[in-house]
């Protein structure tokens, strides 16, 4: 079959992978050159740890008291803005515990489901990509943090993810070259990490040499439908006959499903990194400071920080503020690092696609019969990458894929 993508992250990017494995004709459409997006300059962390999701109890509390400082880690944009709206108030709804305790056994499979596919392509693929298992230390220096923590150990236990709850004296001894200043740490060892962008950047060289067709700098406008099938994706550069369609365009998902007259709430969460080069003595276990919300990951001689959580729109400016908050955080937990404010220049930034219970959209629409929904993954989009571009090969192919949708249904707004 002749297969679009629309959307050239990780997640189409893994759709092609497997399609393409399947004998498919697959053509990517990406409206940027793919050198830059959320799949390159994220913390690299795989984490089936992390099986709470976003909208759980707290968080809107949480977001108001920081929301006000511009150092901190979250922030929205005020705005009048229906859309806006509609999100939050959707995102109020699922901030219960319900709603948390029903989604931890779908984004647990997924996760784990996802993790065993990077561990088979880390020996399949004909390059190296940085793939770790060192686990995740999540540092805290306060007792409300710790007693959150404690908590969230106990769910990861009670659900099979094995965690466990370390003194400052143990969070040292994992840490040996890197004076760490905390109070404890939670220690996840079923977790990993990898270098994203020698993935991206490899994996992208490797589909064009099996034929994968790259479509960069190509916008779709709109689609050609007859009989509730897409029949054309129509760009700015020329239409394109399809016999499958799968849309993973990260945050612009809501918008580009709109032109399908299909709602699909979703806002973009704006994150910021840098990378620190030759570093001497590097940690060994990415870290996540948790009062400060920042992510800490080694990736050989380098070491990348990133952090922050910006609901403002498809907005392309970079808050140095909220950048600062993150290099002000580092001294506080590695008293030893001296780390210099980074130049704008260095900075990256990526819009990461948050649906408003959490929950990514995967699965089949069920208002056109050939369109596939696979995005809204907001800050796991790397880490559900693999499993999520499988499942979707896998619904094309008329395979069932090996972890139930029900959660994770598209159109359940």
């Amino acid at each position: 079959m002749q297969i679009g993508i629309i959307g050239g992250g990780i997640i189409g990017l893994s759709t092609a992978y497997y399609l393409q494995q399947a004998g498919h004709q697959v053509t990517i459409i990406d409206q940027s050159d793919l050198k830059d997006g959320c799949s390159v300059g994220n913390a690299g962390m795989i984490v089936p740890s992390h099986i709470i999701p976003l909208a759980a109890p707290g968080m809107i509390s949480k977001g108001l008291r920081w929301m006000f400082n511009s150092t901190s880690p979250f922030y929205v944009k005020p705005r009048l803005d229906v859309d806006l709206l509609k999100w939050g108030f959707q995102f109020y709804k699922h901030a219960t515990a319900g709603h948390v305790k029903k989604s931890i056994p779908a984004l647990k499979e997924l996760s784990l489901y996802s993790k065993a596919r990077y561990q088979q392509l880390a020996q399949e693929l004909p390059f190296d990509f940085g793939y770790h298992e060192r686990g995740l230390l999540m540092l805290y220096q306060t007792k409300e943090v710790e007693h959150e923590e404690s908590e969230t150990a106990r769910i990861a236990n009670d659900h099979g993810i094995q965690a466990h709850i370390l003194s400052t004296e143990a969070v040292q001894h994992l840490e040996p070259e890197v004076k760490v200043n905390v109070r404890g740490g939670v220690y996840f060892p079923g977790d990993a990490h990898i270098t994203p962008q020698a993935l991206v950047t490899q994996l992208i060289q490797l589909l064009k040499d099996r034929g994968v067709q790259f479509l960069t700098h190509t916008l779709v406008k709109d689609f050609a439908i007859e009989k509730q099938e897409i029949k054309k994706v129509v760009t700015d550069k020329g239409e394109h006959p399809f016999d499958e369609v799968v849309l993973a365009t990260g945050s612009w998902s809501g918008e580009v499903a709109a032109r399908l007259k299909i709602n699909l709430p979703m806002q973009a969460g704006k994150g910021y990194s840098f990378t620190i080069q030759n570093v001497e003595k590097n940690i060994r276990i990415p870290s996540i400071f948790l009062e400060a919300r920042v992510a800490v990951t080694p990736m050989g001689t380098t070491l990348r920080f990133g952090g922050t959580m910006e609901i403002t729109g498809v907005d392309h400016t970079i808050s140095m503020n909220r950048v600062k908050g993150i290099v002000d955080s580092i001294p506080r937990y590695y008293p030893e690092m001296k780390v210099a404010m980074p130049k704008q220049t260095e900075v990256w930034y990526g819009l990461r696609p948050c649906s408003p219970d959490g929950l990514p959209y995967i699965g089949r629409s069920g208002k056109i019969k050939n369109l596939i929904f696979a995005t809204g993954h907001a800050m796991m989009g790397l880490s559900l990458g693999p499993g999520t571009g499988k499942i979707v090969a896998d619904l094309i192919t008329g395979a069932t894929p090996e972890v139930p949708l029900t959660a994770f249904v598209p159109e359940r707004f």
